[in-house]
């Protein structure tokens, strides 16, 4: 992400900020992300397995699907079927719901899971894998009749979206953990935000990639992020980076 483009999300991600409401963000998001086709948008956290409908839906912290299909898919328990909630517990990065599909094609249930929300209006879909500050696993899908999300906008819609579910998380009562970095992490991530790589601000700090990589991983765990866009989000929202 060129500074730039970070300049112009931060725009976006402030006004953020001043939503009052999960439908705020939620219709926030729908106009920023109508361009890439996305009418449909689910945030929540993983629920355990075997959890009732009811528990269900009380991870859920955006739910802007169609309420028949939500409905549906809770009360069948299709959420221990589903190929993207599968998908989430081994890639951290962001994926379309047609790739997710193809590691269970030979599951029946994960197919016709896939058919029938292309039946309720959520034909195409991109999954972001998310982690919350307890370390819960959450995700948020987008999704439409059609989505197309050019590669070079996929980190700006991960950063707008995970900063979008810290904010839900705020709204529904959940405490943001204080976090401390040193001015080193501080710095790496300042460079991770304005999109240089671990080599280029290795030559800007003068210290190795192999430095840069170190204090990028211990941000990100101290960010409770699961990857670098998530941690930018994370520490563009404490105020840690800017």
């Amino acid at each position: 992400m060129t500074r730039k483009t970070l300049d112009t999300t931060l725009a976006f991600l402030r006004a953020l900020d001043r939503t009052a409401s999960p439908d705020d963000v939620g219709n926030l998001l729908r106009r920023e992300l109508s361009d890439y086709g996305v009418e449909y948008i689910l945030a929540g956290m993983i629920p355990s397995p075997g959890a009732s409908a009811g528990r269900q839906f009380g991870h859920i912290l955006l739910d802007g699907m169609p309420k028949p299909w939500l409905k549906r898919y809770a009360s069948r328990g299709y959420i221990y079927r589903d190929a993207t909630v599968r998908r989430l517990f081994v890639d951290q990065e962001p994926f379309t719901w047609s790739s997710a599909l193809e590691w269970h094609s030979d599951d029946p249930t994960a197919v016709r899971i896939m058919h029938e929300a292309a039946d309720h209006g959520a034909r195409e879909g991109l999954t972001i894998p998310l982690l919350t500050l307890d370390a819960k696993l959450a995700a948020c899908s987008l999704s439409g009749h059609r989505l197309d999300v050019p590669p070079d906008k996929i980190g700006t819609v991960q950063l707008i979206t995970t900063y979008a579910a810290a904010r839900l998380l705020l709204l529904r009562g959940t405490e943001v953990a204080e976090v401390h970095l040193t001015d080193r992490e501080r710095e790496v991530m300042q460079w991770a935000a304005d999109g240089k790589t671990a080599w280029e601000t290795g030559e800007i700090l003068g210290i190795s990639s192999k430095g840069v990589e170190h204090h990028l991983g211990v941000a990100r765990k101290k960010l409770r992020a699961i990857n670098t866009v998530q941690a930018v989000a994370n520490a563009l929202r404490q105020g840690l980076i800017h």
